[in-house]
């Protein structure tokens, strides 16, 4: 009996118990395995409602059920942490052809995963935000940030973030409309907060180590109207700046 055939009849209800398999008293293991596969199922499908309860909250109990069952069995978990299982649900959903009138669920699972990410990313001391305002002008344009492991961003077409509030009974329901959401971890749990019309693009060049002022460049690439300032306050805000980089003249040198 190879590892693969006793993890795809573990996955599977409908594959017999693997051939040879015996309980301690030499027996064939049918009924016993049956109980372990349960077990086993129900502790992930527990997993991924814990993951992603907005998603769970949204869809209902038995349509997330569902989803899961087939979800496990074309992606049992790769990592020994539960904590970490779902990574591949938000991809799955794009192609889920079950929930395709469900246009928000994978953004919203992509958000939910980003949560826990940012949840579990190690910890930085924030920038005092004085350090910022004592560059001088000239200097700041210049300047780069480095930014926390916590920080995430989603980018939906959805207004994910409001989504999310609304399922867990923290908003309304809310309007039609995408959403550029910046995850960030404050304190000891992550919050989201939706940036203005390119700044994600902006957060993303300063996260591959660009210039504030190339950063303003980006948000304006993506919104004509775009302005850095508001951004920068979430990211604050946020505990998100973990220190200044060098200008890049010096890295070059």
């Amino acid at each position: 009996m190879s590892q693969d055939a006793f993890r795809a009849a573990l996955l599977d209800p409908a594959r017999p118990a693997p051939a040879g398999l015996r309980d301690g008293a030499g027996r064939a293991a049918g009924a016993r395995f049956d109980v372990y596969r349960n077990n086993v199922a129900a502790g992930l499908i527990e997993a991924l409602e814990t993951g992603f309860p907005a998603l769970r909250a949204l869809l209902g109990a038995a349509r997330f059920g569902a989803l899961a069952l087939q979800f496990l069995r074309a992606h049992p978990p790769r990592d020994p942490r539960l904590a970490f299982y779902g990574t591949e649900l938000p991809a799955f959903l794009d192609v889920f052809a079950p929930l395709a009138r469900f246009g928000w669920a994978a953004d919203l699972a992509r958000l939910e995963m980003a949560l826990r990410a940012a949840y579990h990313a190690a910890d930085a001391a924030p920038l005092d935000p004085h350090a910022l305002g004592a560059l001088p002008a000239e200097a700041l344009a210049r300047t780069r940030l480095r930014l926390a492991p916590t920080v995430r961003l989603v980018v939906s077409r959805w207004p994910v973030s409001a989504l999310h509030a609304h399922a867990l009974g923290h908003g309304p329901r809310p309007a039609a409309g995408g959403e550029e959401v910046l995850v960030t971890r404050p304190g000891f749990d992550p919050v989201t907060q939706v940036l203005p019309p390119g700044g994600a693009a902006a957060v993303a060049a300063l996260a591959a180590g660009r210039t504030l002022a190339a950063a303003q460049e980006a948000g304006l690439g993506a919104d004509a109207q775009f302005d850095l300032g508001p951004v920068l306050a979430a990211l604050l805000g946020g505990g998100a700046i973990a220190g200044l980089l060098p200008p890049e003249e010096e890295v070059s040198r």
